[in-house]
């Protein structure tokens, strides 16, 4: 086995790893033991499982922001984007699993080398830009587009969660209810929205 093949082993098996038991329950030795390979080696290519956790989380996030921008970049029009988004997301869970369970979970290591949290924030500023040009359309308050975004965005992204265990329906009927739900709420948003509360007694609760 070459240097190369070794290194590509090791982070297969370091990704199965920290997928099913996270960045803290997993050991230098275990990776060792389940690569057949000394711990040295191990040393020797990622200075220890800091390194090997880095590096995997930068490639799946490189994977991912690589699917989601191409998914952004497909369309002007909005609702195709919140379907493309959608279908970004289930596409990669489905596709890296084991990618997807590790950027949601949280790590010292993967705050120095991103987050998931982090990479649907950049989605999200990708999408405002979209809302934005919809809002002026309808002359709705621009400065609501970003606050907007992250609503539509985290909507997707905890779906997604949801979806990485649920597995059901299929991801073509998720990302179609997702749509459902985003764009005919969007169709028919109120310019001005408040709150309805009761003016005295009860619970602050909305009036019926």
């Amino acid at each position: 086995m070459t240097a190369r093949q070794r290194r590509e082993q090791l982070l297969d098996v370091g990704r199965a790893l920290f997928a099913e038991r996270g960045f803290a329950a997993t050991s230098v030795e275990e990776i060792a033991a389940r690569a057949d390979v000394s711990k040295p080696v191990v040393y020797e290519h990622f200075g220890g499982k800091e390194g090997i956790y880095a590096v995997i989380v930068d490639r799946e996030v490189e994977k991912l922001t690589s699917m989601l921008t191409d998914a952004l970049g497909g369309s002007r029009n909005p609702k195709i984007v919140v379907e493309q988004a959608a279908l970004a997301l289930l596409d990669y869970i489905e596709s890296h699993t084991d990618g997807f369970r590790i950027l949601v979970r949280d790590s010292p290591v993967a705050q120095a080398t991103g987050t998931f949290s982090s990479l649907i924030g950049d989605v999200a500023t990708q999408v405002e830009h979209l809302l934005a040009r919809e809002f002026a359309r309808r002359d709705f308050e621009t400065s609501n587009a970003p606050m907007y975004s992250q609503m539509l965005v985290g909507m997707i992204a905890l779906t997604g969660q949801w979806w990485l265990e649920a597995r059901s329906p299929d991801k073509q009927t998720v990302a179609a209810h997702l749509v459902n739900l985003a764009w005919n709420g969007l169709a028919g948003l109120d310019p001005a929205p408040r709150l309805v509360q009761r003016e005295s007694g009860g619970s602050g609760g909305s009036t019926p």
